[in-house]
């Protein structure tokens, strides 16, 4: 079995995946022509949204995310985190928590997005030394 994307759901697809684009230089995979499902490259995964309408369309009970009271984020890995929280934040990103440098030595920054999702950026974890 592989993973093959995670799914958010949000008001705008669109708005979201332009924003996706501008905060965190992803590329648009595509964006369904109804605009209710899009999706991002993010490597061997795709990063998709789906608009809570259609979610409740299809009989489901959707709910907003919340970065207060999250059930979950999104990590994007990078080596230069402060830059990336800067990029984030100038396209419309809430700051959550400023870079710090963690006890095992990874650098952690939280943003909100436009809908509220939770979004980790940090600096790739290292394996510990192999014995």
């Amino acid at each position: 079995m592989q993973f093959g994307y995670t799914i958010i759901y949000v008001e705008d697809v669109a708005q979201t995946i332009t924003f996706y684009e501008a905060a965190f230089g992803l590329q648009r995979r595509f964006l369904h022509e109804g605009g209710d499902y899009g999706e991002l490259e993010t490597g061997s995964t795709a990063l998709a949204f789906s608009s809570l309408k259609l979610m409740a369309q299809l009989g489901k009970n959707p709910q907003r995310a919340s970065a207060g009271a999250p059930c979950f984020e999104i990590a994007f890995t990078t080596p230069d985190v402060a830059a990336a929280v800067a990029r984030a934040v100038s396209a419309g990103a809430r700051l959550v928590q400023a870079p710090e440098q963690m006890s095992w030595g990874q650098t952690v920054a939280y943003v909100a997005d436009r809908n509220e999702v939770l979004v980790e950026l940090c600096t790739p974890m290292v394996p510990p030394a192999q014995a």
